[in-house]
């Protein structure tokens, strides 16, 4: 009898004493990577900013980069300085500067955004612009786009953002636009919205440097990368991947 209670005593205890081990921690689920944070000049660039009687909302920092943000960079081009040359392949803009620069600008595009490549022009600006269906909008998708059937006002939330330059060649009207958006989190990507949107910071930005009749070269694929290499440097194109075949929902006139 002794001998059992020992024996039972003795197992209690191991189990007491397993019982009191930690458990063996799980693997750590893996984590997304944190962007580096952007420097405050960054930062301060993409603040919310009043225009009008509108403030523009800060851009929120999560979707910030250096790589991103504006900036002056190297660009070798004989177009003269004031030329926008749009690089949809590239997820950029470039505003044309002295001594071999540009300011760039990252750019979201849409299904539209690739609908024209070739030389044209900026006649007109607007700043909040207003923002229509196409009848083809209307025809496709009539519950989505019948209740803005008559228009949207410029706003906040109208696709078109703060500032869109309107662009037309020698037959006119392109249908083709630089523009803000809503949707700050669709810069640096494809999308089927749209032709070719920026942050609003930086459509307002571009808009208040850009002259009336300001020259436009938009770059096919083949062309895409052009003036960001030295002359005489081997150009190679950017590829077109999945995402960046869409088709087009949310053109609109204004």
């Amino acid at each position: 009898m002794k001998r059992y209670l020992k024996s039972l005593l003795a197992g209690t205890a191991l189990l007491a004493l397993a019982a009191c081990q930690p458990a063996t921690p799980p693997h750590p689920a893996p984590t997304a990577p944190v962007a580096a944070p952007v420097s405050p000049g960054t930062a301060a660039m993409y603040a919310a900013q009043p225009d009008g009687d509108l403030t523009v909302p800060a851009i929120p920092p999560s979707l910030l980069t250096e790589d991103k943000a504006r900036q002056v960079v190297p660009y070798w081009t004989d177009h003269p300085v004031g030329t926008i040359i749009v690089d949809p392949y590239a997820k950029r803009l470039y505003h044309v500067q002295a001594d071999n620069t540009a300011m760039r600008y990252t750019v979201g595009v849409g299904a539209a955004g690739y609908g024209f490549t070739g030389e044209a022009h900026t006649p007109y600006q607007r700043d909040w612009p207003r923002w229509t269906p196409t009848d083809s909008m209307l025809a496709e998708n009539p519950e989505m786009y019948g209740p803005s059937a008559d228009g949207v006002d410029g706003g906040l939330m109208n696709p078109m953002g703060a500032r869109a330059l309107y662009i037309h060649n020698s037959g006119g009207d392109t249908y083709y636009r630089i523009h803000g958006t809503p949707d700050p989190e669709s810069i640096g990507t494809a999308s089927s919205a749209g032709c070719i949107r920026l942050f609003n910071q930086d459509i307002i930005h571009l808009a208040e440097r850009t002259d009336s009749m300001a020259k436009v070269i938009v770059l096919s694929q083949a062309q895409s990368g052009m003036g960001t290499t030295p002359p005489g440097s081997i150009h190679r194109p950017v590829p077109v991947t999945a995402t960046d075949d869409t088709t087009d929902i949310t053109g609109g006139t204004p």
